[in-house]
């Protein structure tokens, strides 16, 4: 078996050993279309509604990482925002963008709450607070998925080789919402050793990043430093949440692929 191969099964099966021993329960793999779904609950239940099911799939498909995390505020951690019907009716958080005005792709964004909710907005809220319920989506994720660039893990698609190649175009300014950025002269790619022998380098690309997430979305919240070194960081804190894991264990690739990091060759 290639040396590489069989070091990034070993490593993904230690890795699989210590989530199991640290929680006693296996985690299921989830399917394509549902890696990346978040579940806010925070008020729902008060308001007898199904808590929100929110699809990362469906939205970074149309807006970069940055416009949400940073431009209009959510924070990077599940139930971290704690938003309220009353925000998205003002235009905040959700309603940014879902206020029944803004367009995409010339279609109308539909309105996420009203500030006068009557008993015939039900069927318009359970659009998102659609947890056990049959709700129609307006989009399918194999459909949508069928063009794209294929990967073996995460929601099976290589999202980086799709904003490439054209196919898709996320939108990384809000009219009124997202400040003027300056274009900033971007680091090289650079190597990380690994800490395990006959692992290869990680190769980390500043340029890959700042497409999705600006410069903010990563310093000084997730990596307080700006030049190589001064962040320490492991594959256990990784694996916790903790610095790269803070969106590679959610959203982006997850670390099972190994090799997407990995991918400097090791030389004799």
């Amino acid at each position: 078996m290639n040396r590489k191969l069989f070091i990034a099964l070993a490593l993904i099966l230690i890795f699989c050993c210590q989530t199991l021993a640290q929680t006693g329960i296996k985690k299921k793999r989830p399917l394509p279309y549902e890696y990346g779904r978040v579940v806010i609950d925070n008020y729902s239940a008060d308001t007898d509604l199904s808590p929100v099911v929110f699809e990362h799939w469906i939205h970074r498909a149309k807006f970069t990482c940055r416009v949400c995390h940073v431009d209009i505020g959510f924070a990077m951690k599940t139930g971290g925002t704690g938003i309220k019907a009353t925000d998205n009716a003002r235009g905040f958080y959700c309603g940014t963008c879902h206020n029944g005005k803004m367009q995409n792709e010339g279609k109308a964004i539909f309105a996420a709450c009203s500030r006068n909710a009557s008993a015939g907005d039900q069927k318009r809220c359970i659009r998102c607070h659609s947890l056990g319920q049959k709700v129609a989506s307006d989009y399918d994720f194999f459909k949508f998925s069928e063009p794209l660039p294929k990967e073996r893990f995460g929601n099976g698609l290589d999202w980086e080789k799709a904003e490439e190649m054209g196919l898709i175009k996320p939108i990384a300014h809000l009219e009124g919402i997202s400040s003027a950025k300056s274009a900033l002269a971007l680091q090289k790619d650079f190597s990380l050793n690994p800490k395990v022998e006959g692992m290869p380098d990680i190769i980390f690309s500043h340029r890959k990043h700042t497409v999705w997430n600006g410069c903010e979305l990563c310093h000084p919240d997730i990596f307080m430093g700006v030049k190589k070194g001064t962040s320490r960081y492991s594959m256990v804190d990784i694996s916790e949440g903790k610095s790269c894991g803070a969106c590679h264990t959610t959203v982006a690739f997850p670390l099972m692929d190994c090799q997407r990091c990995h991918s400097k060759p090791v030389h004799p």
